[in-house]
């Protein structure tokens, strides 16, 4: 890893320095990562700390983005879903990744992607805490989309080879009036008044199942077409799968940015406090009516 300077970010303006720096670092290594999927389809031995298969992927996403993000000033910590604990290289703001959400995904060649979520505290953070939050999609075409805490939009960019990058569409927000929906986990695990919700939705005419097998693949979708999305709590799992500072606190933050809401079945995302950095909770996001009839229909469980 390339030496740097072991200086803290102090006001608004380094934060965001610090933040532009590691965008540019997730959006330069976007290509290198797609380039790299080819041939690395295989589980490797062991499994990540949350006990799932590692693909060949996972660990080479996960190794390029600490050393990139790992060697920018005022970046203290690195974490990764693949990594056990934080990596200490240095002082300042706290970086977490899931280096390739949807990795199952590489063997149907279906939508993967990577999130990032940026802290100003250290780990396991609030999602209050949050800076800035993005995630990359390997779809048709590489994009990016960035929520950050100095604007109050959304911004879409599409990464080039050459890992340049170039706004697509800013102000990104939810469409009024929404159209898609998916939902993780066995049918049979769902708990009754889930199950329920889901029907009123399924109900709905102008309502189109999304599912993709890949979180962050389906969450793009509602935020392109409006919808709902979620990985619910289960009778087998309580706590659903997703895991809080990876994947429900930056997926929370850019959707609620973006006009939208997100939950764990009774409050925002961002005011779920976990003190594990791998903790899991049930997440939830789309439109606001629709997570506002969710957290109605679950409102019993609570």
């Amino acid at each position: 890893m390339a030496t740097k300077e072991n200086s803290a970010p102090t006001d608004a303006e380094s934060i965001q320095k610090t933040v532009n720096a590691v965008l540019d670092a997730v959006a330069r290594t976007a290509p290198d990562v797609r380039s790299g999927l080819p041939g690395r389809r295989i589980a490797v031995e062991g499994k990540n700390p949350s006990g799932e298969e590692q693909k060949a992927a996972d660990v080479y996403a996960d190794e390029l983005l600490c050393e990139r993000i790992g060697s920018i000033s005022n970046v203290g910590v690195y974490a990764s879903e693949e990594r056990a604990s934080g990596v200490d290289v240095g002082t300042g703001l706290s970086v977490c990744v899931d280096p390739l959400d949807g990795s199952s995904n590489l063997e149907p060649n279906a939508a993967m992607g990577t999130i990032v979520a940026i802290y100003d505290d250290d780990l396991p953070a609030s999602g209050r805490d949050i800076v800035a939050a993005a995630y990359v999609l390997y779809g048709a075409t590489t994009t990016m989309i960035v929520a950050r805490a100095n604007k109050e939009t959304v911004t879409e960019y599409v990464i080039h080879d050459t890992g340049d990058y170039q706004v697509v569409r800013e102000e990104l927000t939810l469409p009024e009036d929404p159209s898609v929906y998916g939902f993780g986990g066995r049918v049979p695990h769902w708990v009754e008044e889930f199950e329920e919700y889901v029907s009123e939705i399924e109900s709905d005419p102008s309502m189109k199942l999304r599912y993709g097998g890949a979180m962050i693949g389906d969450v793009n979708q509602v935020l392109t077409y409006g919808g709902v999305f979620g990985y619910p709590t289960l009778t087998n799992a309580s706590e659903g799968k997703l895991r809080v500072q990876f994947e429900g606190y930056p997926v929370g933050y850019i959707l609620e940015k973006a006009g939208g809401a997100s939950s764990d079945g009774r409050q925002s995302l961002l005011d779920v406090e976990k003190d594990d950095l791998h903790a899991r909770t049930p997440v939830y996001v789309g439109n606001e009516e629709l997570i506002d009839d969710l957290e109605a229909a679950l409102a019993d469980r609570y």
